[in-house]
């Protein structure tokens, strides 16, 4: 039990640090999409959405899941204190990163006239796509650097990383938008990820050196992880490309003004409002990787997380689908108000996110690599077609659908394959947990289509104070996190 309350603080305790940082970080990037929204509208922010998806392919189709692959060997060598093995393993991730940052670019500048033809229906963007190629190896450089940083556990330093990253994004590209417009997107993006790559490479020097090995024998010892990695990069390229196909499919049978709207709701739900979810590669990875071999360990672990991670986005959930027409208006324009109801129902997504991610990084944790990739093809599979099928007969708002039904549907397979692949077994308070909470998602949806004004607010607003009250009821059973709350706010008597 204490073992247990112990991993239940210490989740809480990176939850808020990676949590509260994020906050941060959404609130400067809500900024700076304000910013955007107003000067460029939903068609600029189609284009960007369509550009970083394509970059974001082919990084991953060029990356070779080296991101992710390689903070498993590192961390395993590092729980272990050998700082020999760390190091080798460390020559060993530069020297290949390297070596694929220069092969992305390349692939990126010879895909530039397939990917235009694909993505348009209209003008001619092949030397934008072409532009885009300095991004795609910056990002593999910056990915091997922060895999590093993961693995070695520096994670204060990734968190600050991140909170200048998006700081001097926002300084930095605004009035590029304001003096060019859209000609001024393909520079802001290349110089966002030249200041990602600039602040994570300084971070990590400071503890590691630059030392590059190019020999046979030194690459070859990243065999293991770059067979790891081909699973991660089949796995990115299916991700990335379901996020490109579908945003493909909107603008050749709806229109750029459609991909904005459904880029808008999938920054503030997905990417906004997944913000619990920023400790999980730090923090939540590192760890479960070092279980070596003890099957209990792992479903304590996992479950935890699991527990924490449904603690502290319900009341979000429900907030979100509560407050998305002050939200959208605020943080982004009225033009993005026909994307309402697609963000609300999107919302309840999250729901299965955080069930479903803990227990996905467990293949992720052996290196089984198979069932990693099989879990991520039946998702991505089912998504990109749930969205033609649902986008087809209810618009966007099924777009939104589509990202609920297959969060279930990923939770369902998820958890089946995990039983009978690890004897992964669910606990019983995260069935508590998900009977107590998701109701009340369910709840908020419901409200959201009552038309009636004061009606709408103050059921809404009820719900929301119930979900928030659970959340704190429950996280105060199993930690003491709630005690060091009280001692803050403590007065001392007379």
């Amino acid at each position: 039990m204490e073992n247990n309350s112990s991993s239940y603080r210490h989740i809480l305790k990176y939850t808020g640090i990676f949590g509260s940082i994020q906050g941060l970080n959404i609130l400067m990037a809500l900024i700076r999409s304000k910013f955007v929204a107003i000067l460029l509208g939903p068609d600029g922010m189609g284009l960007i959405s369509l550009f970083n998806s394509t970059a974001k392919l082919i990084t991953d189709s060029t990356s070779f899941g080296i991101p992710m692959s390689a903070v498993k060997n590192i961390s395993e060598a590092f729980s272990k204190n050998d700082e020999t093995e760390v190091k080798k393993n460390i020559r060993v991730v530069r020297s290949w990163s390297l070596l694929l940052a220069v092969l992305g670019m390349v692939v990126c500048m010879f895909a530039g006239p397939l990917v235009d033809a694909v993505a348009f229906n209209w003008g001619n963007h092949t030397l934008h796509f072409i532009l885009l190629s300095p991004i795609v190896g910056l990002s593999i450089v910056t990915g091997g650097e922060t895999a590093i940083l993961k693995g070695t556990q520096r994670l204060k330093g990734l968190a600050s990383i991140s909170s200048l990253n998006v700081l001097l994004s926002l300084i930095t590209t605004v009035p590029i938008y304001y003096i060019w417009g859209e000609k001024g997107i393909v520079p802001s993006l290349v110089l966002i990820a030249l200041i990602q790559m600039l602040l994570t490479i300084r971070y990590s020097l400071r503890y590691y050196p630059a030392k590059f090995d190019f020999s046979r024998a030194t690459l070859g010892q990243g065999a293991g992880m770059i067979r790891l990695g081909i699973a991660f990069v089949l796995a990115g390229v299916m991700g990335s490309g379901v996020e490109f196909a579908i945003r493909s499919w909107l603008n050749n049978y709806g229109t750029l003004d459609t991909v904005g709207l459904y880029n808008a709701g999938y920054m503030i739900i997905i990417t906004y409002g997944g913000m619990v979810f920023s400790a999980l590669e730090s923090d939540y990875f590192p760890r479960l990787s070092a279980i070596t071999s003890d099957t209990a360990a792992r479903n304590i672990t996992i479950n935890n997380q699991m527990e924490v991670l449904l603690l502290l986005i319900s009341p979000m959930i429900v907030g979100l689908i509560v407050f998305m027409p002050v939200i959208v208006p605020l943080l982004l324009s009225g033009k993005f108000v026909p994307a309402i109801t697609m963000m609300q129902i999107m919302a309840l997504s999250l729901y299965g996110r955080s069930m479903a991610i803990p227990m996905q990084y467990l293949p992720l944790s052996r290196g089984d690599s198979y069932s990693f990739l099989f879990i991520e093809a039946v998702n991505n599979l089912l998504l990109f077609f749930a969205t033609i099928l649902f986008y087809d007969h209810y618009g966007l708002f099924g777009a939104g659908l589509a990202f609920t039904v297959v969060s279930v549907i990923d939770v369902i397979v998820t958890f089946l394959f995990l039983r009978m692949k690890y004897t992964y077994v669910l606990s019983s308070r995260a069935v508590k947990y998900i009977l107590a909470q998701v109701p009340l998602g369910l709840c908020a949806m419901a409200v959201s289509f009552i038309s009636c004004g004061w009606v709408y607010w103050i059921v809404g607003i009820t719900l929301s104070i119930v979900s928030v009250g659970v959340s704190l009821l429950l996280i105060r059973d199993k930690s003491s996190l709630w005690n060091r709350i009280k001692s803050v706010f403590k007065v001392k008597k007379l």
